[in-house]
């Protein structure tokens, strides 16, 4: 069951015309964290990840998975992480070398970095994917800037991860007849200088009731729902079982171990799968024979 500090709430400020979205993550984060002896840099970024990806999952209306890929040939290679329309999150980070410092990961400076914004729909099966370009060094202004390009829509995005959770705020115009927040026109600059306020200490560590009020008490804030979070994986022996077929034969079989059974680690929740030749040779018992293969009859 999702912790009370594990929840995304939306909210609009009436007066000023912004939509927003506030997600803390305390449970399901440290789920996340607990899963790898992650470098401070790394798991810093990874829990400002998981909290971006869940309150982006807020800004839309979702039937499905929406992720968050980062890949680079720098010290931080890979960065994944992943929320579902029920609220199940799930992430981890791969990295080598310099990464495990202590200094913030300034993700411009990585070589030949591309950062994939992804929504999968479960409903009409579609994929639809953006690409971001990595021109600036925090993730919070990546995601601004691919607002701006993607939706033509503005945005103030401020990101958390300290002391065991992770946070995320999502400011947005609201669209309306003849433009974008023409009931007050200086609202949606009255709304980021308000937001950029705002401390990490209070982002991670304040109710979301007192953070909106500490901001917003003179805009008309208004809860409009909310939704609880929690860790959870997609891993099953099916899927793994899947993986292994589309190896193929020769590349599976070759992946038996002395004793005779394939372990498969599920790298976001540790899970591990175990085949042996009776079960790989019911996953391939219909693909072609490799030569040499030890099949008894």
């Amino acid at each position: 069951m999702p912790n009370p500090k594990d929840h995304l709430h939306r909210f609009l400020l009436e007066r000023a015309g912004v939509s927003g979205v506030l997600v803390q993550l305390e449970d399901a984060w440290q789920e996340v964290a607990g899963r790898s002896d992650y470098p401070p840099a790394v798991s810093a970024l990874l829990g400002q990840a998981l909290a971006a990806t869940a309150a982006l999952t807020g800004t839309i209306k979702l039937s499905g998975n929406l992720s968050l890929h980062l890949r680079s040939k720098g010290d931080l290679s890979l960065l994944f992480t992943e929320c579902n329309d029920a609220g199940r999150l799930r992430g981890l980070a791969q990295w080598r070398g310099d990464a495990a410092g202590d200094a913030a990961i300034d993700l411009a400076g990585q070589p030949e970095p591309l950062l994939a914004i992804t929504i999968d729909n479960a409903a009409t099966g579609q994929r639809q994917q953006g690409l971001v370009p990595v021109e600036h060094g925090t993730l919070a202004q990546l995601l601004e800037g691919y607002f701006e390009r993607s939706e033509q829509l503005p945005s103030h995005i401020r990101l958390g991860c300290a002391g065991g959770r992770a946070a995320a705020l999502i400011l947005q115009p609201l669209a309306r007849a003849g433009g974008i927040g023409q009931s007050d026109p200086d609202g949606w600059n009255r709304a980021r200088h308000l937001a950029a306020t705002l401390s990490e200490s209070e982002l991670l560590q304040l109710p979301p009731e007192q953070v909106l009020l500490r901001l917003f008490h003179e805009e008309d804030v208004r809860l409009t729902g909310d939704r609880g979070l929690f860790f959870g994986c997609q891993c099953s022996r099916e899927r793994v079982a899947a993986v292994l077929r589309n190896l193929g034969r020769s590349e599976s079989e070759a992946a038996l171990q002395p004793d005779g059974r394939i372990e498969v680690t599920c790298e976001f929740c540790n899970t591990r799968y175990h085949f042996d030749r009776v079960d790989l040779e019911q996953v391939l018992r219909d693909l072609p024979e490799t030569p040499g293969s030890a099949t008894t009859h």
